[in-house]
């Protein structure tokens, strides 16, 4: 893939991503900072990282979406480009591995507010279908391409 290709992607699937992230940053904001807690944020990290570095379309949602969802729901009345979403699940990789590293070293307060943000993040995504990382992304387009 060329950095000028732009894939499209069915924004339901980021959708359920959102909730399978809801589910672990919720338990990690149960248990907070011991072992589940810590777990649970570890395995978020790991859940962002592909999104992060090559797309939200090659994480273990997405392949579950395409797998065993999409089938029953049908396709996409529209699909968007993979960009935004992208650059959401870095900003969720960040916040998320903020969390564990600040719960690691015994920071409980951070933790607690990294922790929140992710949980907040994802139940907007999930419920709303409001990205915010989409949306700062797409602020951060248009303030830095200059007008034609």
């Amino acid at each position: 893939m060329s950095p000028t290709d732009d894939i499209r992607i069915d924004p339901r699937g980021y959708r359920f991503g959102a909730f399978v992230t809801l589910a672990f940053a919720l338990i990690a904001l149960v248990f907070g900072p011991d072992p589940v807690g810590l777990l649970a944020m570890a395995m978020l990290t790991s859940l962002f990282l592909p999104g992060a570095t090559v797309g939200p379309q090659v994480t273990l949602q997405s392949f579950i979406f395409r797998a065993y969802i999409r089938p029953r729901i049908g396709s996409p009345t529209e699909t968007e480009s993979f960009r935004p979403p992208r650059f959401a699940q870095q900003m969720g990789l960040v916040m998320a591995g903020a969390a564990l590293v600040l719960g690691l070293a015994g920071v409980t307060a951070g933790f607690f507010v990294f922790a929140a943000l992710v949980t907040v993040a994802s139940f907007l995504n999930g419920v709303f279908g409001f990205c915010a990382g989409c949306e700062i992304y797409l602020l951060f387009k248009r303030a830095t391409t200059k007008a034609a």
